[in-house]
């Protein structure tokens, strides 16, 4: 029996969680069973999610099969951007270098800030009235 490689890495942004593997290949993305150009329509995102493949030029080296969850189109493509960059130090930990350099390793902690109770919103405030 042939055993095929496979690395699997997590990766968070705001809301989205995002689960990739990475497996040798030819260099097909797929996003929730769906092909990448279907998933994410906006050229930037695409961009986005590919970022760690071009700064390693193994962009025709590995398919990816990312199942991601949670947020909206921008968190979840940031997600996969991180679980790719952890995919690929899984695969090489020479790789780590080149990916802290580019700032691809570093979990934006960003995060939506609660509403607040007896408010409008997280900093709005209801109207003050003298009267």
């Amino acid at each position: 029996m042939v055993e095929i490689v496979k690395y699997a890495a997590t990766g968070r942004r705001k809301c989205s969680i995002a689960r990739v593997n990475l497996i040798p290949g030819n260099g097909t993305v797929t996003v929730n069973n769906r092909p990448l150009e279907n998933y994410f329509p906006r050229e930037a995102h695409r961009i986005t999610i590919l970022v760690p493949l071009k700064k390693l030029n193994l962009e025709t080296k590995f398919d990816v099969i990312a199942k991601v969850e949670g947020g909206g189109v921008t968190g979840q493509a940031g997600a996969i951007q991180l679980g790719l960059s952890r995919a690929l130090i899984a695969c090489e930990p020479d790789n780590r270098s080149v990916l802290r350099k580019a700032s691809l390793l570093t979990r934006d902690p960003r995060m939506k800030e609660r509403k607040k109770p007896g408010q409008k919103g997280a900093r709005r405030k209801f109207q003050w009235v003298k009267r």
